[in-house]
Order: C-alpha cells, then structure tokens, then sequence
C-alpha cells in the first residue's frame, strides 16, 4: 500500500510542486491540493489550510507545501531535519522553500521525511504529549 501525500503550493512554489509531484507519482498516491494554475495574486495560507485538512482528516498521512520561502510551516533545508522531524516530533507536514532549494535537494528532502518514522521511544511521547497539551489548550482558547 503505498503512502498517501497531500502536496499543496502558492504561486512561488508552484513550478517545485509540480517537478516533485512528477519525480514521486509512482511511488506514493499523490493528492493535489493545488495551486492548479500559476497566479501571482494566490497566498500560502489556501493551500497550507487544504494540505493541513487533508492530513487531520487521514486522507493523507503527509503533507508537503512548497512556497519561496518555505517559512510557512515545518522548514527543512536538510536531510537531517527532513526525518528527524518526523522520528523525534511525529511531524506530518514539511514545508520547502522553492527560492531556497532547488528539485535535486528538494526530492532528497521529500524522500527523507516521507520514509521516516516516530521512533516511539518514551522521552519523544512525552515530548508529544507536551505539545498536544499546548494545542489542545489553544484550541480551547479559541472555542471561547
């Protein structure tokens, strides 16, 4: 069965989408959550919300979004970050940088996060736990 991945790009990002999105079909199930077209006017945060959506829900159990920066969520510019992330955090979103790296970087970054996985181990649980706490917390907050 292979591994469902939501990918989602602004308009900096779109050209990178689209190179990785070729680069990985075949490999996992890919699901577009755009940008579909280039427009100079879109913004990040449409498709971050999309790709975000799709994993809460469990259509996917990752998520990519691709922008200039890739300062709108999990940034990773190395392999190292790219897994550990997932191994340690349980992260399930990676966020690249399109002006910050290019398609060979980019696909080995892709691959490092999407083949890790939670180590499991006591002290990163509890580390979980923590954070979890502080969303659940926030979201209360916001409820109110």
């Amino acid at each position: 069965m292979k591994l469902h991945v939501a990918l989602g790009a602004d308009h900096s990002g779109f050209t990178l989408n689209n190179e990785l999105a070729t680069r990985l079909r075949g490999t996992y199930e890919m699901l577009d959550m755009g940008a579909h077209m280039l427009d100079t006017n879109d913004g990040y945060p449409d498709f971050a919300k999309a790709v975000a959506q799709v994993v809460a829900s469990g259509q996917a159990r990752r998520g990519v979004l691709v922008c200039g920066s890739g300062a709108c969520a999990c940034l990773c510019h190395d392999t190292c970050s790219a897994h550990q992330g997932v191994e340690h955090d349980d992260l399930n979103i990676l966020c690249l940088g399109a002006r910050v790296v290019g398609l060979e970087l980019s696909t080995e970054l892709v691959i490092a996060f999407l083949n890790a996985r939670f180590s499991g181990e006591e002290r990163h649980h509890h580390r979980l736990k923590k954070v979890l706490a502080i969303e659940h917390e926030a979201l209360q907050g916001e409820a109110k």
